[in-house]
């Protein structure tokens, strides 16, 4: 029960990491000048990056450990849910989140915001989803 209770505890500290970032962070970008805003996007990876490597690491350990050697009596579907949601979140991140703060960071464009926008949106939905699949798995779990 231990595993389960601390994959939950990651998968939520994300998924609330992650709806701070898309409802307070991001909409602050478009309120810094133009002319500051590569330095700022770059002191935000730098921080961020801070945050949000444990996390995934967190979550990476605790979800393929489910994975490879689920406990007796720990459903095999919300495994699964979490580790598809985990690798959204993940997917999202590589093929998108990075590649558009990399072209922010060399100056601001509204389309490229607008396109992180809807990237962080997806975010946080899966890793919303991701909580309420660890939270199934901590309720359904024999003893």
């Amino acid at each position: 029960m231990t595993l389960l209770v601390v994959h939950l505890a990651f998968t939520a500290a994300y998924a609330g990491f992650q709806w701070t970032v898309r409802a307070l962070v991001y909409p602050q970008f478009a309120g810094v000048p133009a002319t500051a805003f590569p330095a700022y996007e770059r002191a935000h990876q730098r921080r961020v990056t801070r945050v949000v490597g444990p996390l995934f690491a967190g979550q990476a350990v605790t979800t393929l450990w489910l994975l490879a050697a689920r406990p007796a009596g720990v459903p095999l579907v919300p495994v699964l849910a979490g580790a598809a949601c985990l690798a959204v979140v993940l997917g999202v991140t590589a093929v998108l989140a990075v590649p558009l703060h990399r072209r922010l960071g060399e100056g601001w464009d509204d389309g490229t915001y607008r396109r992180l926008l809807r990237a962080d949106t997806a975010r946080a939905v899966a890793a919303t989803a991701g909580t309420l699949a660890a939270g199934w798995l901590v309720l359904t779990a024999d003893g």
